[in-house]
């Protein structure tokens, strides 16, 4: 279904630190260190910003559909993810909240009201607000303090996983050794053959906030594949931002 496909890309399309603290390009080295440590400078470095206002390109490739589009984010940190999607014309608008996810497209004339189930149903895997807002800010989706982890250096980043994995399903973190900000992390559970990576190739510094400028999602299960990649164009924090939402009338719902 296509409005599926223009959800999916809008789910998906999205700590602050001290340039003299972090380090952003490449020539940093990873040293010894205890995956204690590794998982507080990464919790310590999380968006402490009230509100982002961003601009994405987007890629969206399943294997049958390849397509470009401009997403918009707002973000009220903790309560609102607006999202809106544009190829010419808008193709999608979202509002997602920790309690609920909501948008309509325009093209489809149609609409969905409802919880996180669809977002778990796309995903392969149970997701929460906080955890969504996690992925599109370069941190990590579970809690990496709550549980014992440990570490290992490979390629000159930090691998932390859970020492005890979930039965549900394993997860890894690869964290960059300077400004502590995710390389990438995945997701895996092999009883069902689902998969989710998130990878951020590169960040960028603005107004002291290391963001990801890179975000690309590879999503399989079984034979089925989903990649979505975004490119940031432009970001501003703590500005007056828009969020109001509402589905037009005479649009068709949609029931999963």
């Amino acid at each position: 279904m296509r409005i599926l496909k223009y959800m999916f890309i809008c789910i998906f399309v999205f700590a602050s630190c001290k340039t003299k603290k972090y380090t952003m390009g490449t020539a940093v080295v990873a040293k010894e260190m205890a995956a204690k440590k590794i998982a507080r400078k990464h919790i310590s470095n999380n968006f402490n910003k009230k509100t982002i206002d961003a601009k994405f390109k987007a890629n969206f490739n399943n294997g049958k559909i390849n397509q470009n589009i401009s997403v918009y984010m707002k973000i009220e940190k903790d309560k609102v993810i607006w999202l809106k999607g544009t190829k010419f014309i808008s193709v999608f608008k979202a509002k997602i909240t920790p309690t609920s996810v909501q948008f309509y497209s325009p093209l489809k004339k149609q609409y969905f009201d409802g919880d996180f189930a669809m977002l778990e149903e796309l995903l392969g895997t149970e997701i929460n607000f906080n955890q969504l807002q996690n992925l599109l800010l370069g941190q990590a989706m579970l809690n990496i303090k709550e549980e014992k982890q440990l570490v290992e250096i490979v390629n000159n980043s930090y691998i932390l996983k859970p020492e005890v994995q979930s039965i549900l399903f394993d997860a890894f973190f690869d964290i960059h050794p300077g400004h502590f900000k995710l390389n990438s992390q995945s997701i895996v559970n092999s009883a069902k053959e689902q998969r989710l990576d998130i990878f951020y190739p590169s960040y960028t510094m603005v107004d002291e906030v290391v963001f990801p400028k890179e975000i690309k999602i590879k999503a399989k299960d079984g034979k089925k594949f989903t990649q979505i990649d975004f490119d940031l164009k432009s970001v501003e924090f703590n500005t007056a931002i828009n969020t109001s939402f509402s589905i037009p009338n005479g649009y068709k719902r949609i029931e999963l």
